[in-house]
C-alpha cells in the first residue's frame, strides 16, 4: 500500500468547505508548503538578519532594500507569513497523519489471507510445483521455515486447501508515521521557540517595540517590557567586566523589546585568545549568576558552544565588545595658531571641543582595538617604492587590506592598538577617523597612520606621518606648525640662502632667499600659485605654479630646482622648530634624509586632511564586555524528539522493505501442489534474491517445478 496524495473527503458541509479540507489535508499541499519554507530558509541564510537598514541600502540599493523590507526578508523567521506557513504546515501534516494512520494500523494487523489462489498467478514473483509430501507435512515444514526467517504468518483452511499468508517489514509503514510526526513536532517546536509567543503577548498585552533614540534601559517604559513569566524568548545581554545585567534585548524588525531575567549575570573576567593571523580562537567568560528568588550565587565559565544553564534559561557566549574603555588622547592642531591639549574620554561617550573657527565640534569615541594583525608582506616583483605615490585608498590596501588580496607573500604582524573616533559639527555632519597608536614600517620608513572616511560605506584613506628618532610624531608636528607661521618661513628661507649660497656668488643671496620664501609660501598654502587661483598648498601648489609661470620647455629643470630649494628650506625649518622646542638638531645622515622625504609628502597630503586637529592615542585602560545570548526554549525537547523520529522514520522508509508472501497448498494424488507468490513495495535485486532463496526452500525436490 502506498500513501495516497489526496486529502480528506468531507461528505457534509458546503462544497467550498469540502474542497478546502481536501486541499489542506492533501500531501501535495504539505509538500508545497515545505518547499516554500525551505526557500525562505535559504533566503534567511544568505541575507543577514536583523542588520541596520542602512547596511541593506548599501548592499541592495534604495529600491530593492525598501521592497525586501516590506516582505520582511530581513527578519524572515519572525515574519507573519513565515509563521503562518509554518502553522498551516503543522495542520496539513497532522491531517495527513490523521487520514493515513487508521489505514496503516489496519494494514499492519491484516494478513490478507483471503486472497484467491488464482490471483497468485498475477504477481511478478511466483512459483509453483508438486511435492511428494502430505499437505500436513508441507504445512509444518513451511511454518518452521517462516518462523526461522522471522515471518509473521496466518493460515486459512479452505475446502480445496490451505492458504498461508505471511508478512515482514511492517516497520516501513511505521516509518511513514514517524517521519510525518517528526515534521509536526519540529514545526511545533519552532513555533513555540520562535516569535509566536512574543507576538501573542504583544497582541494581547498591548506591548510595543521601542524604536526611540539612545536611552538607558531602566528609563524605557513598561509598554516595551515583556512579562518575567514569558515561557519562551531569545535575546542578547551585554555585560561589562565588573558589572551586572538582568535585562535581555529582543530585537524586532521595528525596534526591540526588553525581557526581564530571573537572575543577574555578573561578568568577572572576559578571556579572548587569538591566532597568529589575529582571528580570535577562544571566547570565554567567567560569570556569576545571582538568582533573584533564592539569592544564591553560582559561578560558571561560558565558552562558545559550551553554554551555562540556570532555571531553564541557557546562557550562550555570543560575542564581545568594549565595555567603556578609558582613553587619553593628545590633540595636535592642524591649523595655524593652535595649541595641543589632552582629552580624556570613554568608548561610547563624547565630549565638546573648541577650535579656531566658529564651528563647535563634538568628539565621539568609537572603537578601541588593542590588537591589529595586518599583512605587511612586500609584493613580489616590487622594486624601490616612490613615497610620493601615496594612494590613500589603494596603496595602503597592499599593506592593510585582507591577506587574501595580497599579491605577494604574507608577513603578518601585530601593529598595535588603534582608535576610531568621529568629529561631528553643529549641523550633525561627521567624519570618521582611524589612527594607530604605534608607528608601522612601510617601504622601509616608520610612519604613523591617520585614516579618515566620509561615510561608513567608504574605505579609510590614510595619511602617513613619519616617526622621528623617538618613534613620535613630535618632530613632524613641530615642522607643520612652523610651516604655518610666516615668521618661521621667512627665517628658514634666510637661513637656507645663507647655507646654500656659493661663496663666489654673494649677489645671488636675495634671489635665492626670495625663491625659498616663495616655495615655502606656496607649499604652506599662503600664496596662490597664479592670479585667479585659490591657494591650495602642498606639492599641488608647486605644480600649479610651474604650469602657470614657467614655459613648458623649462618646467622639468625649473621644478627640480624648486624641489631642491623646498627640501632645503624645510630642513632649515625643522631645525628651527626643534631648536625652539628645546630639542637637539637633526643630524645630516640618510635617516634624516628619509624622514624629510616622507615629511614632504605627509605635509602635502595634510592639506587634504579635513580636520582642525589630529588625535593621537597616548594611553588607555581597556574594559571589555561580553555579549551573551539568553534563551528559554521549551520547544527544543519537541525538536529533539522530532529529530529522533525523523531519523527513525527515514531509516525505516529507506532501508526496511515491506514484503508479503502467500503460499497455497492443495492436495493432489500422491502429494501436494504448492503455489507461492511474493509482493514488495519496491522491486530490487535483494527482493529477487530473497524470493529465489524462498523458492529453493519451499520446493527443494518438487516433482514438476514451474518457473515464473
Amino acid at each position: 500500500m502506498s500513501a495516497p496524495t489526496t486529502g480528506l473527503e468531507v461528505r457534509s458541509g458546503s462544497r467550498a468547505l469540502r474542497e478546502a479540507v481536501e486541499l489542506l489535508s492533501s500531501m501535495r499541499f504539505a509538500i508545497s508548503l515545505l518547499t516554500v519554507i525551505c526557500i525562505a530558509s535559504v533566503i534567511g541564510t544568505v541575507v543577514q538578519q536583523h542588520q541596520p537598514f542602512v547596511n541593506y541600502v548599501n548592499q541592495f540599493g534604495p529600491f530593492w532594500a525598501e521592497l525586501f523590507g516590506v516582505v520582511h526578508l530581513y527578519s524572515i523567521y519572525s515574519a507573519w507569513w513565515f509563521l503562518l506557513i509554518l502553522a498551516f504546515l503543522v495542520i496539513s501534516t497532522s491531517l495527513c497523519i490523521a487520514r493515513n494512520t487508521p489505514k496503516i494500523l489496519h494494514d499492519l494487523k491484516a494478513y490478507k489471507e483471503h486472497v484467491r489462489e488464482q490471483s497468485l498467478q498475477a504477481f511478478h514473483h511466483k512459483a509453483s510445483g508438486t511435492l511428494a509430501e502430505h499437505p500436513d507435512q508441507v504445512l509444518a515444514r513451511i511454518t518452521a521455515l517462516l518462523q526461522r526467517n522471522q515471518w509473521k504468518a496466518r493460515a486459512q483452511v479452505r475446502p480445496q486447501g490451505v492458504m498461508v499468508a505471511a508478512k515482514k517489514g511492517g516497520a516501513n509503514r511505521v516509518g511513514y508515521l514517524a517521519a510525518h510526526s517528526a515534521i509536526v513536532l519540529i514545526c511545533l517546536g519552532g513555533l513555540f521557540d520562535g516569535d509566536l509567543i512574543v507576538r501573542a503577548q504583544m497582541w494581547l498585552s498591548g506591548k510595543t517595540p521601542y524604536a526611540g533614540g539612545s536611552v538607558l534601559l531602566r528609563d524605557i517604559g513598561e509598554q516595551h517590557r515583556l512579562s518575567p513569566a514569558n515561557p519562551t524568548y531569545r535575546g542578547n545581554v551585554e555585560v561589562p567586566e565588573g558589572a551586572r545585567a538582568n535585562m535581555a534585548i529582543l530585537q524586532q524588525s521595528d525596534g526591540f523589546l526588553l525581557q526581564p531575567l530571573p537572575f543577574d549575570i555578573e561578568l568577572k573576567k572576559f578571556i579572548v585568545d587569538y591566532y597568529d593571523t589575529g582571528m580570535p580562537k577562544l571566547f570565554a567568560s567567567e560569570i556569576v549568576v545571582h538568582d533573584h528568588e533564592t539569592g544564591r550565587a553560582v559561578t560558571h565559565t561560558v565558552k562558545v558552544n559550551e553554554p551555562a544553564f540556570h532555571r531553564g534559561v541557557a546562557i550562550y557566549q555570543s560575542s564581545f565588545g568594549d565595555g567603556g574603555s578609558k582613553l587619553k588622547l593628545l590633540a595636535y592642531p592642524m591649523q595655524a595658531g593652535g595649541k595641543r591639549f589632552e582629552v580624556d574620554g570613554e568608548i561610547g561617550g563624547s565630549t565638546a571641543l573648541s577650535s579656531n573657527t566658529d564651528d563647535k565640534l563634538t568628539l565621539e569615541f568609537g572603537e578601541l582595538r588593542v590588537i591589529n594583525v595586518e599583512n605587511l608582506g612586500a609584493p613580489q616583483g616590487s622594486g624601490t617604492t616612490d613615497v610620493r605615490k601615496v594612494d590613500l585608498v589603494q596603496r595602503l590596501e597592499k599593506h592593510l587590506g585582507s591577506g587574501a588580496k595580497a599579491p605577494g607573500d604574507k608577513s603578518l604582524h601585530n601593529v598595535g592598538p588603534s582608535i576610531t573616533y568621529k568629529l561631528r559639527d553643529t549641523s550633525g555632519q561627521a567624519r570618521e577617523y582611524h589612527n594607530y597608536m604605534l608607528p608601522v614600517e612601510l617601504d622601509g620608513q616608520r610612519v604613523f597612520l591617520a585614516g579618515l572616511r566620509d561615510t561608513p560605506a567608504d574605505a579609510f584613506r590614510y595619511l602617513r606621518i613619519p616617526a622621528d628618532d623617538k618613534d613620535s610624531v613630535e618632530t613632524w608636528m613641530l615642522l607643520r606648525a612652523a610651516l604655518l607661521e610666516p615668521a618661521r618661513r621667512e627665517e628658514a628661507a634666510r637661513r637656507f640662502a645663507a647655507v646654500a649660497l656659493p661663496d663666489d656668488k654673494p649677489e645671488l643671496a636675495d634671489q635665492l632667499r626670495v625663491s625659498a620664501q616663495r616655495a615655502l609660501d606656496l607649499f604652506a598654502g599662503a600664496e596662490p600659485p597664479a592670479a585667479g587661483r585659490p591657494a591650495v598648498g602642498g606639492l599641488q601648489a608647486i605644480a600649479d605654479y610651474m604650469e602657470a609661470r614657467v614655459p613648458e620647455q623649462d618646467r622639468n629643470r625649473t621644478s627640480e630646482v624648486m624641489l631642491r630649494i623646498l627640501n632645503g628650506s624645510l630642513y632649515e625649518l625643522v631645525q628651527l622648530a626643534r631648536s625652539a622646542a628645546g630639542l637637539p638638531a637633526l643630524p645630516s645622515d640618510e635617516k634624516t634624509q628619509a624622514f624629510m622625504i616622507q615629511s614632504v609628502f605627509a605635509l602635502s597630503e595634510a592639506t587634504l586632511y579635513p580636520a582642525p586637529m589630529l588625535f593621537e592615542l597616548k594611553d588607555f585602560q581597556q574594559v571589555q564586555s561580553s555579549v551573551f545570548q539568553v534563551a528559554r526554549a521549551p520547544g527544543k525537547k519537541l525538536v529533539y524528539l522530532g529529530c529522533l523520529l525523523l531519523v527513525i522514520g527515514v531509516f525505516a522508509m529507506l532501508y526496511v522493505r515491506e514484503r508479503r508472501l502467500w503460499i497455497w497448498l492443495q492436495p493432489e494424488a500422491g502429494g501436494t501442489r504448492l503455489t507461492a507468490a511474493l509482493s514488495s513495495t519496491r522491486k530490487t535485486l535483494d527482493v529477487d534474491r530473497e524470493f529465489d532463496s524462498l523458492k529453493a526452500a519451499l520446493l527443494p525436490d518438487s516433482l514438476a517445478p514451474e518457473a515464473p
